[in-house]
């Protein structure tokens, strides 16, 4: 089982939008560094909805290889079509990735069968360990708790990202989850009380720019030290809040190059952080102690 904390890893853009190589293999040689436990490559976070098909691979097979073994690498291969999910999964696991993401289906709102038989459908079709992803807030489609455990009886279906930052869900899925299938927090505010409730981790957007600090709390709620884990959770709060003040990534790439680990690029239709809001991306980064 993969555990602790998972960092939802931006892929840095030069300013003509092209993927930045250099800063990409940086940017995990710091995770490697800093003690962050696993990367998910080509996440929401890592815009997989502005990068093409063949750029969406390139980025997991960059992942994996400049990690070469040393931490999980999970590669985003979601789709709100099956066929494109299952075609993204079967090169993420051609190119070594450990696990796989998959967001639920985007825009064409299926129903909970339509859920359940579309992550059927990849989970039988390639093999590799496969973590749902439930973000209604992005996705217009909202994974109910009973799908999720029906879906948790197939082997290679792992674990789910629930990000949805409802804890009392949460704890209904560690509840009543089969033995082995890991509930992930995927929304940084709340994830310290669900893993102090018996989560197994936290796929993070705050990671990026703080993964020591998240890595240490992660590793003290799910040790049971509440209070320590709280009290760092709580230093991060303005990260965890204002990061968010703009659509995930505009923010978090904006912290990044304001910390001078790659440049501001980003694609349309994301643009740049609003001038307004430089101000309060810094600030949050200096009250929690990152600049």
């Amino acid at each position: 089982m993969i555990t602790g904390s998972s960092v939802a890893l931006v892929t840095p853009m030069l300013s003509n939008g092209d993927v930045d190589w250099d800063n990409l293999d940086k940017l995990v040689d710091m995770h490697l560094d800093k003690g962050t436990d696993s990367i998910v490559a080509v996440g929401t976070t890592g815009e997989s909805a502005t990068l093409n098909c063949d750029e969406h691979c390139q980025v997991i097979k960059r992942v994996v290889d400049r990690v070469a073994g040393r931490i999980p690498v999970i590669a985003g291969t979601g789709a709100n079509s099956t066929s494109e999910a299952i075609e993204l999964t079967e090169e993420a696991k051609k190119v070594g990735a450990d696990a796989c993401l998959l967001v639920t289906p985007y825009y064409n709102k299926p129903t909970q069968e339509g859920l359940f038989l579309h992550y059927k459908a990849v989970a039988e079709a390639v093999d590799i360990p496969q973590i749902l992803y439930n973000v209604p807030g992005r996705t217009a489609c909202d994974m109910l708790p009973e799908t999720a455990l029906r879906l948790a009886e197939i082997d290679n279906i792992v674990g789910i990202k629930e990000a949805t930052g409802d804890i009392e869900r949460a704890k209904e899925l560690i509840a009543k989850a089969p033995e082995g299938f890991a509930i992930y927090s995927g929304d940084d505010a709340t994830a310290v009380e669900l893993m102090i409730a018996g989560g197994h981790g936290n796929i993070s957007v705050t990671a990026n720019v703080a993964p020591a600090e998240m890595a240490e709390l992660c590793a003290l709620a799910m040790s049971g030290k509440a209070d320590e884990a709280r009290a760092i959770h709580n230093k991060l709060m303005p990260l965890h809040e204002k990061l968010f003040v703009e659509a995930n990534p505009i923010p978090v790439k904006w912290a990044l190059a304001e910390m001078g680990l790659m440049g501001l690029g980003i694609r349309l239709p994301l643009t740049v952080l609003a001038d307004e809001f430089h101000g309060t991306i810094r600030d949050a980064l200096k009250s929690s102690e990152i600049i």
